[in-house]
């Protein structure tokens, strides 16, 4: 299977590759027509026409980064490229990684200017691009100055290797939410406030704060919301009195509006970020010992309680698993067992693989890489996947440069996504 969808691949490559190769040596042979006023080579006039739909289902198996350079092929493929349908199919076939934050260098020190690792030439900087500044030039290092410079990279698993991607963009602030390829990130530079991109395409927009809070007495999650057809930012933020308040975004469509909070003693820990999952967002509400998740369904906004098949410990998640919401809990010390909810007013969860291992302490799930995919499970420095087909664990070979900042790496796709529908 993997042989031949890596076969498929090449050969759509090699068919944008001659289709570029031949749309070239067309409009060169027009320009010398135009000139010389000779005869068009025969042999350069047919170009074979494939119908828009057919197009679609070929360009949308290709990978992203083939996907970015071929919708220049012409403005046909352009035009299907940037269509929300395409952009919605190509994400459905989109495989799950890790988005993380490492250090760059310091900006504090001006010694650096000019040299490769200070500024790379085609390096995309969120915070000069909303300041409105070209580049990060000289005169405004004072603006970075003393916060460290975060790259934004992409560990993306293949059988039992992972291999870095570089966005080449950088940034001062912190993940704070993330969803469909989009983050949401702290804007630290001439005032306070968040930032919503995409990395992939590098679209940026600036986004006011809401209630000012402490990082660690709050949380933000990312969704769309399929009735409204827009994303919606909600944060969550503890009070003096230790009550949960929350309020909400929709992108597009006025500022912050406060709707009522979870019931008082609901949730007593914002430190898991919400996962996005069958038409709501979900929080872990403690540490450990969980009996139940807080659950927002995104059409009405409120608060519920959804009860866990079992205890939920310090070790055990939520996570978005094909569509569905997964419960992936240690039962003992050899098994590990994954539950799934399809939706929020169905039968309830229902248990879908148990994974027994010589030993399943310490194994903490971290996300599922797509429908039908692997579950990736971080293991003090280390990284295993589970195939649920073969049902198989394997070591992934990673190098550790993504727990360079604990808690700033986060499961993520990339896509052509944005918000503004």
């Amino acid at each position: 299977m993997k042989k031949s969808a890596t076969g498929e691949k090449t050969s759509l490559l090699k068919w944008a590759e001659e289709r570029m190769k031949l749309k070239r040596e067309l409009e060169e042979e027009k320009k010398k027509q135009q000139t010389s006023k000779e005869p068009q080579d025969s042999s350069l006039v047919a170009v074979p026409c494939l119908p828009e739909d057919c197009i679609f289902h070929i360009i949308v198996r290709l990978p992203l980064e083939s996907l970015l350079s071929s919708r220049f092929v012409c403005k046909a493929w352009y035009r299907i490229v940037n269509r929300p349908d395409f952009v919605n199919s190509h994400l459905q076939r989109s495989s799950t990684g890790l988005i993380y934050l490492t250090p760059a260098v310091k900006v504090a020190s001006c010694s650096n200017v000019g040299s490769s690792s200070a500024m790379e030439k085609n390096e995309f900087n969120v915070d000069a691009n909303v300041l409105g500044l070209d580049s990060v030039a000289v005169l405004h290092w004072h603006l970075f100055s003393p916060r460290t410079r975060f790259q934004i990279k992409y560990l993306e698993i293949r059988g039992s290797k992972s291999t870095i991607k570089e966005y080449n963009v950088t940034c001062t602030g912190h993940i704070k939410a993330m969803c469909n390829g989009l983050i949401v990130l702290e804007k630290v530079v001439r005032g306070r406030g968040l930032i919503v991109m995409n990395p992939v395409t590098r679209e940026v927009e600036t986004v006011p704060l809401g209630t000012m809070c402490v990082p660690h007495r709050e949380s933000y999650g990312l969704a769309f919301c399929h009735e409204s057809s827009r994303y919606k930012l909600v944060h969550l933020f503890q009070d003096a009195s230790q009550c949960i308040g929350c309020e909400i975004m929709h992108f597009g469509s006025g500022p912050w509006r406060v709707v009522e909070g979870p019931p008082h003693g609901f949730m007593g820990w914002l430190g898991y970020p919400p996962v996005s999952a069958i038409g709501a967002l979900h929080w872990v509400p403690n540490v450990d010992h969980n009996e139940h998740i807080l659950s927002m369904p995104l059409r009405d906004e409120e608060f519920i309680k959804i009860p866990l098949p079992n205890t939920g410990g310090i070790h055990d998640r939520v996570l978005e698993i094909g569509g569905s919401l997964g419960f992936v809990s240690r039962e003992s010390a050899i098994r590990i067992d994954v539950w799934i909810l399809k939706s929020l007013g169905g039968e309830g969860w229902a248990k879908q693989h148990s994974i027994v291992l010589d030993c399943a302490r310490d194994m903490v799930p971290l996300y599922c890489m797509g429908p039908g995919g692997e579950l990736v499970f971080e293991h003090g420095e280390h990284l295993y996947a589970y195939d649920r087909r073969s049902q198989l664990m394997r070591k992934v070979e990673a190098k550790n440069e993504w727990r360079t900042s604990p808690g700033c790496y986060f499961p993520h796709v990339n896509s052509l996504i944005s918000w503004r529908i």
